[in-house]
């Protein structure tokens, strides 16, 4: 169970009464809600419509009968013991307004008059102060005559983030937007805030907000919501029982983060581990008859020089001239014992990644067309965004130049997104077109794409890619396409790079996992 699940459950409990022991000499929750009815009633004012602070006709005030609250049978949602009563959030307040619909613009310099919103309501506390509106006097003034918050009153966010709340401690000058209400209440503060805090509060509001843009939960709705009450000593006791547990939950919560964090470097660390045991042939056996890499390279060189291509420069797609293609030897890969950073299986071989990709060249759109911008991937799940971004070919950015085919791997070669990279495992409903900012790297058909976009995650390409002699630029280092071709890749025959993709994708899900 995590902190939020034991904070809910605790709130839980305490407003279905279930927390503390009723007293019989407490009385009961429905005299305190009398004499609520008849303060407000001998003022002149509506029982049911503290929100507005309307006053009753005389004929209105005669006819409040004893059951001012109008509440349903169909409206309870749980039990609650004999001497509670249910009550409506507007029968208990004595002010329930929300902030200017219409804020005024705020001044330049800092003042000591703020205007707040939703945003800055977190945590059972004010935070960003520095990002508010600030006030002339003269301006704040005309706005606290409706809003005049003072000590105690529970602040509400009932616009864009839902449910935040805090009590005020009086201690700077505030007006508000309309993203936030004011709850000034007639029974004891801190319970109510409690009460809104709990799990039954919050997930009604979610429920019955409405809006299109930004949904909220307007002043009508907070007068109408019901709330569990009981008598007043009692909710005192309710409170600090919660007091009393609340800063074991924190303690709790504090400890759940910190073995988060944990498991998700394990987990990550874990992950780094499988795909670089993948990689140097040590994550599933070697079977003989499923042949040699070699022979997988021999026909990707084969078919390059077939059509007078430069096996080593696929990026180019260069056709060599007919005394290199004649000097083609049994080496073209061309990588030293330097270069190699570890042992693989006898019927793996080392090559570059130029000589195992190719790319679909470039293009200037002459229609509407689907641009992958390179901040287009989702890195934590390796994915292309959902949005996918129509682009017509006079707003088409200068960047927007690379062909991009289903089964294509993107990799970025850019900062901030360098090594962020993805597979191109949809169609899209107009032509794909990636910025330059990627490389395109498509497989020949000898190549499993997966393996090799495991391969490129791996701790040793990564290591690779890092490299300040690979990895340069200052204010945006990079790596160019000449640089990513040279990477060397250690490559296994066809079938056991299907059988090493199958074995990473059966263990990365407990690696995920780890960090939940």
């Amino acid at each position: 169970m995590t902190a939020k699940d034991l904070k809910n459950a605790l709130l839980q409990e305490a407003i279905q009464g279930k927390l503390v022991p009723q007293i019989a000499s407490e009385g009961n929750a429905r005299d305190l809600l009398e004499e609520i009815r008849k303060e407000k009633l001998s003022h002149g004012l509506d029982f049911a419509n503290a929100k507005s602070g309307k006053r009753k006709s005389k004929k209105e005030t005669a006819l409040a009968g004893s059951n001012p609250c109008d509440i349903t049978e169909e409206e309870i949602p749980f039990e609650i013991p004999e001497n509670w009563c249910w009550c409506r959030l507007g029968e208990i307040c004595t002010k329930l307004v929300d902030g200017d619909h219409n804020p005024p613009a705020g001044l330049q310099e800092k003042t000591e008059y703020l205007m707040l919103s939703s945003r800055n309501i977190n945590d059972d506390k004010l935070v960003d102060l520095d990002l508010v509106r600030y006030l002339s006097k003269e301006v704040f003034e005309k706005e606290n005559e409706r809003t005049k918050a003072e000590k105690g009153d529970i602040f509400f966010t009932s616009v864009g983030t839902l449910g935040r709340s805090c009590i005020f401690d009086g201690s700077i000058n505030v007006s508000f937007q309309r993203s936030v209400s004011i709850i000034k209440t007639e029974i004891f503060n801190y319970y109510l805030k409690y009460c809104l805090d709990s799990g039954y509060v919050q997930n009604f509001v979610v429920k019955n907000a409405t809006g299109t843009a930004q949904k909220g939960f307007y002043l009508n709705q907070l007068a109408e919501l019901i709330i569990p009450l009981p008598p007043l000593s009692e909710q005192k006791r309710i409170v600090a029982a919660i007091e009393k547990f609340m800063p074991l939950i924190e303690e709790y919560g504090k400890k759940e983060t910190q073995l988060k964090a944990i498991n998700e470097k394990i987990g990550t660390l874990t992950k780094k581990a499988i795909l670089q045991e993948a990689v140097q042939g040590k994550l599933v056996p070697q079977i003989a008859s499923e042949g040699n890499a070699r022979d997988l390279l021999e026909e990707i060189r084969k078919e390059k020089l077939s059509h007078g291509l430069d096996f080593a420069n696929a990026k180019s797609g260069k056709r060599k001239s007919k005394k290199e293609t004649a000097l083609a030897g049994s080496n073209p890969c061309d990588i030293t014992e330097e270069e190699i950073p570890f042992d693989i299986p006898e019927s793996w071989c080392w090559c570059r990644l130029g000589e195992i990709v190719y790319n679909n060249g470039q293009k200037t759109p002459d229609k509407e067309f689907s641009y992958i911008d390179i901040g287009s991937i989702d890195n934590l799940h390796q994915k292309l965004n959902d949005k996918e971004n129509f682009v017509l070919p006079e707003q088409a950015p200068s960047r927007a130049r690379k062909i991009v085919k289903k089964g294509d791997i993107i990799y970025a070669t850019v900062r901030p997104y360098l090594h962020n990279m993805c597979i191109i495992d949809k169609d899209f409903e107009k032509e794909p077109i990636a910025s330059t900012g990627f490389a395109v790297l498509a497989c020949y058909p000898q190549i499993n794409n997966q393996y090799l976009f495991y391969y490129l995650l791996s701790p040793s390409f990564d290591n690779y890619a890092n490299d300040t002699e690979n990895s340069k630029g200052v204010a945006y280092p990079a790596i160019n396409d000449d640089r990513l071709y040279k990477g060397i890749v250690p490559l296994p025959p066809l079938a056991e790079q299907k059988r090493i993709v199958a074995a990473i994708e059966k263990m990365l899900p407990l690696c995920e996992k780890l960090g939940e």
